[in-house]
């Protein structure tokens, strides 16, 4: 009687591999949003470049004026950016995966539930994957998939933007630009997803 009360007693401890599980999940959702911090900070100057007024920034950005202001001092003392080409048309590594995202992405919304690249696309999102080689290799094969599958009902030109980024990705060149890789994928991959949905 005795060994089984102590059993009532004693709760159950939790394993490292419980641990480290949990842990993962929430170390995830903090480098997520750490680094979310961090591209929005990057496109701030980005935005100081194109001209626009801090007013206009923190309007965008969701940011109080003293915010913005407070991060465009920050970054005063460094050398200006040269002006950053937003054309499609531009091949290095980080540009051509952001408009492979875009394009994921426009499958993914237009197949609703039935496209492959779905869920990775999902995972890129949150910033449970990160752009590895490995995973934009992977993302590829799910785009190639899709536009095997679903060419009826997809956006005009997919598969002529897939062609273009595929293209790149298998020699890309060198950016000509200092901007962080995390800004050239943004960028690219709202121009890639604007232009698609414009039909051209």
């Amino acid at each position: 009687m005795a060994a089984e009360e102590s059993t009532y007693r004693i709760p159950e401890t939790l394993t490292e591999e419980q641990a480290g599980r949990m842990l993962a999940g929430m170390n995830e959702v903090i480098r997520a949003g750490e680094e979310m911090r961090k591209l929005r900070a990057e496109m701030i100057k980005v935005f100081v470049g194109l001209g626009w007024t801090q007013e206009r920034i923190a309007q965008l950005t969701d940011m109080s004026q003293p915010a913005v202001s407070k991060q465009v001092a920050k970054h005063k003392t460094d050398a200006p950016e040269p002006p950053m080409g937003l054309s499609l048309g531009q091949y290095d590594a980080p540009w051509l995966e952001g408009r492979l995202w875009g394009l994921a992405e426009e499958i993914s919304e237009a197949c609703q539930e039935t496209a492959r690249c779905t869920r990775y696309v999902n995972a890129l999102t949150r910033g449970k994957k990160r752009f590895t080689p490995q995973n934009v290799d992977e993302l590829r094969r799910l785009v190639e998939e899709d536009l095997r599958l679903h060419r009826a009902v997809l956006p005009t030109g997919c598969q002529a933007a897939y062609d273009e980024i595929s293209r790149g990705l298998d020699l890309p060149s060198e950016a000509t630009t200092t901007a962080p890789a995390s800004v050239r994928r943004s960028l690219a991959h709202r121009i890639q997803r604007d232009r698609l949905g414009a039909g051209s």
